[in-house]
């Protein structure tokens, strides 16, 4: 057994990308993604960490970390609070490093986890839990939508033993690169045709140009209300191009560059779709493709296939070194998972969404 106690990273104020502690959460982040998935590539970097808790604009972030004597730390609860929409939620992110976990640890960061969020006025609390592969056996259903999780998970025990209710399942998919370009080609041409001349390509790279920061503002609203939610206790949650600015420098200062792809409707100027891709810094071999949306009014043209094949396009001609792309979707996203196994995704593994009233 180790020696170890509880204790809040210090303020982001007051930290570095070289300080010791923050290095050691890095590595207690790091370590349970991959025993997870089996690779880095959703891995963090201390830089990466850092510029994310330094922007507390609209999300209050407090991080509760188990610490040995020897400073070394086991395991964390990340403890993420809404400053402006969805007061009444609290998301949480709980794990301990493998080779220190049936030592109460974990029992002791979600206790401190839960007593944050209450103590800060939260009604509801949120958390995943991740699985490299789709159950084949037995699953534990979400309380609405389709697919599930594996019951026997040690997280799915987990969370079921504390008395969270599994709301939404996600799956994973991974596409690997390089594709066909005649068939993404095809692909485009024929989402084209479809949507017809009222709609058109346009895209940029990193920061959200001026002319278009206030549609990708209503743009990433709609992501809080048009995508499928299950049974998650959700609100709108509204964005503006001051919030867009603030997550234009997260970005940057992450190093993470966005190539994102939107289709204007031309008759009226306004945004109708988008998708994007997150390019990080630190490897040339892997994106993760993020946000895709085609609003309600704008469905039934292909306008997600449109962008999606687009900026697939455009990846293969900028980054030709990316081998494989990561996205999640709901499992009830029927449409969205259909353009994706069209343009090669497969499945490699799901999350569970799970909800707690306190």
């Amino acid at each position: 057994m180790t020696s170890w106690s509880l204790r809040p990273l210090p303020s982001p104020a007051s930290l570095h990308v070289g300080d010791a502690l923050l290095l050691s959460y890095v590595e207690a982040t790091n370590e349970p993604i991959v025993e997870t998935w089996g690779t880095t590539d959703f891995c963090c970097t201390p830089r990466q960490v850092l510029a994310g808790l330094r922007h507390q604009e609209y999300v209050r972030k407090d991080r509760i970390l188990a610490v040995s004597t020897d400073d070394v730390v086991l395991g964390y609860a990340d403890v993420n609070l809404p400053l402006q929409d969805n007061t009444h939620l609290a998301e949480l992110e709980i794990a301990v490093r493998p080779a220190y976990r049936r030592q109460g640890i974990g029992s002791a960061l979600h206790d401190a986890a839960v007593d944050l969020a209450r103590s800060a006025g939260r009604t509801t609390v949120m958390t995943d839990t991740n699985y490299r592969a789709e159950p084949t056996g037995e699953v534990l259903a979400p309380d609405s939508g389709p697919g599930g999780v594996d019951p026997d998970d040690p997280s799915t025990r987990f969370a079921v033993a504390r008395g969270w209710n599994l709301e939404q399942a996600y799956r994973h998919s991974r596409l690997d690169l390089p594709l066909d370009p005649d068939a993404l080609a095809a692909h485009r041409a024929d989402a084209e045709a479809h949507a017809g001349p009222d709609y058109r390509l346009v895209q940029w790279t990193g920061p959200c140009p001026e002319r278009w920061v206030e549609q990708f503002a209503v743009l990433s609203t709609r992501m809080s209300t048009d995508a499928p939610m299950g049974g998650l206790d959700l609100e709108e949650d509204v964005w503006d191009a001051d919030r867009v600015r603030a997550a234009d420098a997260a970005h940057v200062e992450r190093g993470w560059t966005l190539l994102v792809m939107a289709a204007e409707h031309v008759p009226t100027g306004t945004l109708a779709a988008y998708t994007f891709f997150v390019v990080p810094e630190h490897t040339d071999e892997w994106v993760s493709q993020e946000d895709t949306l085609v609003i309600k009014e704008h469905r039934g043209r292909r306008l997600g296939m449109l962008v999606k094949a687009a900026n697939l396009q455009r990846l293969a001609a900028e980054h030709p070194t990316v081998e494989r792309v990561s996205t999640w979707n709901a499992e009830e996203n029927d449409f969205m998972l259909a353009i994706n196994v069209a343009l090669g995704f497969r499945p490699a593994g799901g999350d569970g969404t799970w909800q707690r009233r306190l």
